[in-house]
């Protein structure tokens, strides 16, 4: 075993182990804003096949009135599962116009598949419960989809 003296290099290696660390679990900076009737929203996108697949994966938390929405690349029946999610969500799916076709709770770690009701552009998950405590059913509609980056 070699010891290496010299402590500058193990004071960098040691803050780039915590950086990638805490990096690899911190939420991403870049949100968008959506709105469904007066209820502001911040949303982390999903619109490429990696991010889609991760979801919300391995996450602790979800700031309040904060959520994912999953763009979907062609407009059809979608489903979601919650493998390897930690936090209880509610998702929305929603029609290429913004309506919500429907909501459904999802628990943690569930490998159960909540479907859309209909063909799917989007799915908006939330703190479970959110959509109920907001007064939020089908039929609503989210606005500020079109100011989304495309789906891949």
């Amino acid at each position: 075993m070699r010891i290496i003296k010299r402590p500058l290099l193990l004071a960098k290696i040691a803050i780039l182990v915590v950086a990638t660390a805490l990096s690899a679990h911190a939420d991403p900076l870049i949100t968008y804003p959506l709105r469904i009737k007066k209820h502001e929203i911040r949303a982390e996108i999903a619109n490429t096949e990696q991010d889609r697949l991760r979801g919300l994966m391995f996450r602790d938390k979800l700031a309040e009135n904060s959520g994912m929405i999953f763009l979907y690349p062609r407009t059809e029946a979608s489903a979601m599962w919650m493998k390897n999610t930690r936090i209880a969500l509610s998702v929305a799916f929603i029609d290429a116009s913004g309506r919500i076709l429907n909501i459904a709770e999802m628990a943690p770690f569930s490998e159960e598949a909540h479907a859309s009701s209909g063909a799917a552009s989007y799915a908006l998950e939330m703190n479970s419960g959110w959509f109920r405590k907001q007064g939020i059913k089908a039929g609503d509609v989210v606005e500020g989809l079109k100011n989304l980056p495309p789906a891949q």
